[in-house]
């Protein structure tokens, strides 16, 4: 489990049974570990609680002071070790209860020195991923953050140099990107740095509401001016008023309310709809497209002039498979938000699935990649998601990740071997709907091998 320079891991070892804990000391001394005992529950509290360890092994059957007891005051106590449960007696709600109070796994007794061994560098590997999601975390909060985006991309981290030069000046803003790139963020981020941001950010789809509606949307109207104008109606111009209205695919808009917009942007007042008065406003506009505003305006369904008014000072925003070297970074916040709104634990990518990750193609940009990381906490059970977390078409575009293609540069033969037998696996469970028993038939190994497989591979 050490090799090298690396800081030796300190475990302790929980068990009334002095034959099982010399067995593991030795087992763990020879894999590098610096191995301690206790021969009860109170025994290791007392020694939990005056040292630190990176593990503790503890029995669940013990005199003084029994496995979930100990397990119990060591996390109440603020024991930082990851703590697997032993016991020759358990069954899986014995299992259950321990993990509920803070178990990181759970083993039966008798096991086999490899087991011990697996589920170790499992935890070894979990700790890992945590301390790395911690770094992204500080680091992203201390570098990469800025008005709920986080970027270390240094096209992204310009455009923050850019919302910062802008945002207090009455400019019109044109933001231009694929869509799921962020581009209502850069807006909100441009209202909430400015002196209006004590004033409203009023948002609209310019593309989601009906023609026939969107002029009285935008300007109100007065009771009377159309068959269902039953009373006088703020529009979104004037509930923005002070602050900075927001109009989303602009590209959307029918060609006769740009004239009608382009009139409000020079004059800075409007007309409700059905009225003989105009009222000045005091409104930022920032707009944002995903379309070719320049082509639509070469091909007749953009006012040219409205364009230019717009277009005083653009932000281009690159998709996110331009900006790969910020998906650990999202994948980190994403993991924080979702998991305090759907009040899951703390949970990390595993490696094979953060490869995956950083090797998809991300159409749907950064909405996609919040998506599926939503996706996988919703299925995680053990705060580990894996590739089986996440959605199929991750999976199915990244056949290197699960073992469908070895890489050309791969000159690994572990490494290789690893592949094909996910691979394998992968196919050999399609193909009897998950059977494991028929599964194994398939691949020719025993129903142990398999399921030490699944377990080894993060497969289960």
């Amino acid at each position: 489990m050490v090799t090298g320079e690396e800081r030796k891991q300190r475990v302790l070892v929980v068990d009334d049974e002095e034959n099982l804990r010399h067995m593991l000391k030795v087992l763990l001394g020879k894999q590098g570990c610096l191995v301690e005992e206790a021969s009860d529950g109170a025994e290791a509290l007392a020694l939990a609680t005056a040292r630190d360890y990176d593990f503790i092994l503890c029995d669940i059957k013990m005199p003084v002071l029994d496995g979930p007891g100990f397990l119990n005051r060591a996390v109440e106590a603020g024991v930082a070790a990851t703590i697997v449960m032993m016991s020759a007696y358990g069954t899986m709600d014995t299992a259950i209860t321990c993990m509920k109070l803070g178990a990181y796994d759970y083993i039966s007794k008798p096991f086999k020195s490899d087991e011990i061994l697996l589920v170790l560098r499992k935890a070894e590997e979990r700790e890992r991923l945590k301390r790395e999601n911690r770094r992204l975390k500080e680091e992203m909060q201390r570098e990469y953050s800025f008005a709920g985006i986080v970027s270390k991309n240094p096209r992204m981290l310009e455009i923050f140099s850019l919302v910062r030069k802008v945002c207090d000046f009455k400019t019109t803003v044109l933001i231009l990107g694929e869509s799921g790139t962020g581009k209502e963020l850069i807006a909100r981020a441009v209202h909430y740095n400015s002196r209006r941001r004590t004033a409203p950010f009023v948002a609209v789809n310019c593309g989601a509401i009906p023609e026939s509606l969107l002029e009285s949307e935008l300007f109100g109207h007065v009771r009377g001016a159309f068959t269902d104008a039953s009373a006088d109606k703020m529009g979104l111009f004037e509930q923005a008023d002070g602050g900075t209205l927001f109009l989303d695919e602009i590209g959307e808009m029918p060609l006769p309310l740009q004239v009608k917009l382009l009139r409000v942007l020079q004059d800075e007042e409007i007309r409700r709809v059905g009225a003989s008065q105009a009222r000045k406003v005091d409104v930022r506009v920032i707009s944002a497209t995903s379309k070719d505003l320049e082509q639509a305006v070469a091909d007749g369904g953009f006012r040219e002039d409205l364009f230019f008014r717009l277009n005083v000072f653009s932000i281009n925003l690159p998709p996110l498979r331009e900006r790969k070297e910020d998906v650990p970074l999202l994948v980190t916040h994403f993991l924080e938000k979702h998991g305090e709104k759907l009040e899951k634990p703390p949970a990390e990518c595993t490696p094979a699935a953060m490869r995956a990750l950083m090797n998809y193609g991300w159409p749907g940009n950064v909405r996609e990649l919040e998506n599926f990381i939503e996706y996988g906490l919703v299925l995680c059970d053990d705060g580990r998601i894996d590739l089986a977390c996440l959605p199929r078409q991750l999976r199915e575009a990244a056949p290197d990740a699960t073992g469908g293609v070895i890489p050309p540069d791969m000159l690994s033969i572990k490494q290789a071997e690893e592949i094909l037998e996910r691979d394998l696996i992968r196919r050999a469970l399609e193909k009897t709907g998950g059977n494991r028993t028929h599964a194994a038939r398939v691949l020719e190994i025993s129903h142990r091998a398999l399921l030490y497989k699944l377990k080894e591979y993060e497969m289960d």
